[in-house]
């Protein structure tokens, strides 16, 4: 983006110019000059702003479902939300996490290779205290899980899968991810090469008093095949799927059965609880409308039509002077 001078900076420059301290023709030599531009080649960028825009809307859908399935489980108070999306690569996300976490290791067909999960053991420790009855404090003691601990965490993580398949489901890509094991050393982990640039979601999670963060690392070599689709011009295609005149019809005609409640309102009438508590049998209520005013008829609490009660065949009935075009007031 181009810098912005400010009035004052550029009154001194035409200040300069006018009194021949700056050249004109050397400003202009400068411009033609060549910028060059340090790019480090161990950091390559793989993923376009547009690309990182899709992840980040996708994941933003998937840390409001993991909320939803971590405060149904755990049954405390659940908060999390995306802190951001960077990419980098894979030897520098393995020295930025602890040296003992939670990683689960994810494959997800039709995609090729693994994802990981790591979760704080901040959160971690938190979630197993949880679903072992205590208060949701945290301990770090993932070193030494035992084997119960470890099914239990496993039982829970597997549980917070099906958010991830929905989340994805939302750029028409169905994946169908599951746990293939937990780890807790990421030097242990070399799913990729070191110098493999990767996709890593930062998840800022609230568990009762703990917080800590939810790592999501997507290798670039697994999303490759769908990097396509995470273009917003590819979305914005996709989601532009005019319907068929047989599903017009379907559609129509299951609308055209459906049921709708039709309510006459007489009239209006406030009264107070006293005069409520002493109403009998044989009671006459005053309705604030005269008896020569139309009704409004309500379709589903909304006034659709203007009509007047009458009788037809013994029977009380309403008919339909016209229909309500405009907002009509009512002393509701």
């Amino acid at each position: 983006m181009a810098e912005v001078l400010s009035q004052s900076e550029i009154d001194a420059l035409l200040s300069a110019l006018s009194t021949g301290e700056m050249n004109a023709d050397e400003l202009k030599s400068e411009e033609k000059k060549s910028k060059v531009r340090v790019y480090d080649f161990k950091r390559a960028l793989r993923f376009s702003k547009d690309q990182i825009r899709s992840l980040t809307r996708i994941h933003e859908n998937y840390a409001r479902l993991l909320t939803s399935y971590f405060s149904a489980q755990l049954r405390t108070y659940v908060q999390i939300s995306v802190a951001s999306v960077d990419q980098l690569p894979y030897e520098e996300f393995i020295r930025s996490i602890p040296s003992a976490t939670v990683l689960n290791v994810i494959e997800a067909p039709p995609l090729e290779g693994h994802l990981i999960v790591e979760v704080n053991p901040n959160i971690a420790y938190a979630m197993l205290d949880r679903l072992l009855g205590g208060a949701g404090e945290s301990m770090n003691k993932i070193e030494h899980l035992t084997e119960i601990e470890t099914d239990l965490m496993k039982g829970l993580f597997e549980g917070g899968l099906p958010p991830l398949k929905e989340a994805w489901s939302s750029v028409d890509q169905a994946i169908d991810p599951h746990l293939m094991e937990l780890e807790t050393n990421p030097q242990f982990l070399q799913l990729v090469s070191p110098n493999e640039t990767v996709i890593v979601i930062s998840l800022s999670a609230v568990i009762g008093k703990s917080s800590g963060m939810i790592n999501l690392c997507l290798p670039h070599v697994v999303l490759e095949p769908i990097i396509p689709k995470l273009s917003m011009h590819y979305w914005m295609n996709e989601k532009k799927s005019e319907t068929t005149a047989e599903e017009f019809h379907a559609l129509k005609k299951n609308v055209a059965h459906s049921a709708v409640p039709l309510t006459a309102v007489l009239g209006h009438s406030k009264i107070t609880v006293r005069e409520l508590m002493n109403l009998s049998v044989g009671d006459v209520i005053k309705l604030d409308e005269h008896l020569d005013e139309p009704m409004i008829i309500q379709v589903s609490g909304f006034p659709k039509f203007i009509g007047q009660p009458g009788k037809r065949k013994h029977q009380l009935a309403v008919q339909i002077i016209k229909k309500i075009t405009e907002e009509v007031e009512t002393d509701e």
